[in-house]
Protein backbone atom coordinates (compact mmCIF):
# COMPACT_ATOMS: atom_id res chain seq x y z
CA UNK A 1 0.00 0.00 0.00
CA UNK A 2 1.50 3.72 -0.75
CA UNK A 3 1.61 6.16 1.51
CA UNK A 4 -0.98 7.57 -0.56
CA UNK A 5 -3.26 5.03 -0.15
CA UNK A 6 -2.11 4.36 3.58
CA UNK A 7 -3.23 8.10 4.32
CA UNK A 8 -6.84 7.83 2.76
CA UNK A 9 -7.51 4.93 5.41
CA UNK A 10 -5.97 6.95 8.30
CA UNK A 11 -8.08 10.20 7.08
CA UNK A 12 -11.11 7.98 6.88
CA UNK A 13 -10.38 6.43 10.37
CA UNK A 14 -10.09 9.92 12.53
CA UNK A 15 -13.57 10.73 10.63
CA UNK A 16 -15.04 7.88 12.41
CA UNK A 17 -13.01 8.66 15.59
CA UNK A 18 -14.50 12.49 15.58
CA UNK A 19 -17.52 11.36 14.93
CA UNK A 20 -17.65 8.95 18.12
CA UNK A 21 -16.08 11.42 20.48
CA UNK A 22 -16.68 14.95 18.67
CA UNK A 23 -14.62 18.32 19.91
CA UNK A 24 -12.99 18.93 23.18
CA UNK A 25 -11.24 16.16 24.78
CA UNK A 26 -7.65 15.61 25.63
CA UNK A 27 -4.84 14.37 22.21
CA UNK A 28 -4.36 11.24 24.44
CA UNK A 29 -8.06 10.38 23.93
CA UNK A 30 -8.13 10.80 20.11
CA UNK A 31 -4.56 9.64 19.37
CA UNK A 32 -5.46 6.10 21.48
CA UNK A 33 -8.91 5.70 19.90
CA UNK A 34 -7.14 6.75 16.23
CA UNK A 35 -4.61 3.94 17.00
CA UNK A 36 -7.49 1.20 17.97
CA UNK A 37 -9.45 2.24 14.71
CA UNK A 38 -6.25 1.36 12.59
CA UNK A 39 -5.21 -1.78 14.03
CA UNK A 40 -9.01 -3.23 13.83
CA UNK A 41 -8.22 -2.39 10.12
CA UNK A 42 -5.04 -4.96 10.06
CA UNK A 43 -2.77 -2.16 10.32
CA UNK A 44 0.57 -2.25 12.40
CA UNK A 45 0.53 1.12 14.47
CA UNK A 46 3.17 2.36 17.08
CA UNK A 47 2.57 5.02 19.57
CA UNK A 48 4.44 7.39 21.16
CA UNK A 49 7.15 6.51 19.68
CA UNK A 50 10.87 7.78 20.85
CA UNK A 51 13.78 8.99 19.06
CA UNK A 52 17.22 10.20 19.08
CA UNK A 53 18.80 12.91 18.20
CA UNK A 54 22.92 13.04 16.94
CA UNK A 55 23.96 16.12 17.82
CA UNK A 56 27.65 16.57 17.14
CA UNK A 57 29.03 13.42 19.36
CA UNK A 58 26.52 13.89 22.13
CA UNK A 59 23.32 11.35 21.32
CA UNK A 60 20.34 13.13 23.23
CA UNK A 61 17.65 10.11 24.23
CA UNK A 62 14.07 10.72 23.86
CA UNK A 63 14.68 13.75 21.43
CA UNK A 64 11.58 13.60 19.76
CA UNK A 65 8.16 11.63 20.74
CA UNK A 66 6.18 11.26 17.68
CA UNK A 67 2.61 10.16 18.23
CA UNK A 68 2.10 7.61 15.50
CA UNK A 69 3.66 5.49 12.95
CA UNK A 70 1.22 3.55 10.99
CA UNK A 71 3.08 0.74 8.63
CA UNK A 72 6.27 2.26 9.02
CA UNK A 73 5.16 4.68 6.34
CA UNK A 74 2.96 7.85 7.33
CA UNK A 75 3.95 9.54 10.67
CA UNK A 76 0.11 11.18 12.18
CA UNK A 77 0.64 13.75 14.83
CA UNK A 78 -2.67 14.31 16.88
CA UNK A 79 -3.95 17.68 18.11
CA UNK A 80 -6.56 18.80 19.88
CA UNK A 81 -5.91 22.89 19.70
CA UNK A 82 -8.28 25.76 18.50
CA UNK A 83 -5.90 26.51 15.63
CA UNK A 84 -2.58 24.59 14.03
CA UNK A 85 0.20 27.11 14.78
CA UNK A 86 2.72 26.72 11.66
CA UNK A 87 5.12 25.16 14.35
CA UNK A 88 3.02 22.08 14.17
CA UNK A 89 3.62 21.74 10.59
CA UNK A 90 7.53 21.92 11.26
CA UNK A 91 7.48 19.43 13.78
CA UNK A 92 5.73 17.16 11.61
CA UNK A 93 8.25 17.75 8.76
CA UNK A 94 11.41 17.74 11.38
CA UNK A 95 10.34 13.81 12.22
CA UNK A 96 9.80 13.00 8.81
CA UNK A 97 13.30 14.07 7.76
CA UNK A 98 14.76 12.22 10.84
CA UNK A 99 13.21 9.14 9.69
CA UNK A 100 13.29 9.90 6.05
CA UNK A 101 9.85 8.96 5.64
CA UNK A 102 8.07 10.86 2.69
CA UNK A 103 4.27 11.78 4.36
CA UNK A 104 2.82 12.99 7.69
CA UNK A 105 -0.34 14.11 8.50
CA UNK A 106 -1.34 16.47 11.20
CA UNK A 107 -4.64 15.96 12.50
CA UNK A 108 -6.53 18.38 14.60
CA UNK A 109 -9.51 16.84 16.09
CA UNK A 110 -10.82 19.41 17.79
CA UNK A 111 -12.33 21.05 14.24
CA UNK A 112 -15.75 21.24 14.05
CA UNK A 113 -15.55 19.65 10.99
CA UNK A 114 -12.63 17.20 10.88
CA UNK A 115 -12.18 17.52 7.17
CA UNK A 116 -10.55 21.09 8.23
CA UNK A 117 -8.38 19.73 10.70
CA UNK A 118 -6.34 17.59 8.57
CA UNK A 119 -3.05 18.91 6.87
CA UNK A 120 -0.63 16.39 4.73
CA UNK A 121 3.04 17.20 5.35
CA UNK A 122 5.01 15.94 2.65
CA UNK A 123 9.04 15.27 2.81
CA UNK A 124 10.18 17.05 -0.63
CA UNK A 125 13.39 15.76 0.13
CA UNK A 126 12.84 11.84 -0.04
CA UNK A 127 10.39 12.60 -3.05
CA UNK A 128 13.07 14.35 -5.08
Amino acid sequence: MTENELSYKIIGAAIEVHKNLGVGLLESAYETALAYELRIQGFNVKQQVVLPLQYKEVIIENAYKIDLIVEDKVIVEVKSVLEIHPIFNAQVLTYLKQTQMKLGLLINFNSELIKYGIHRIVNKIIDA
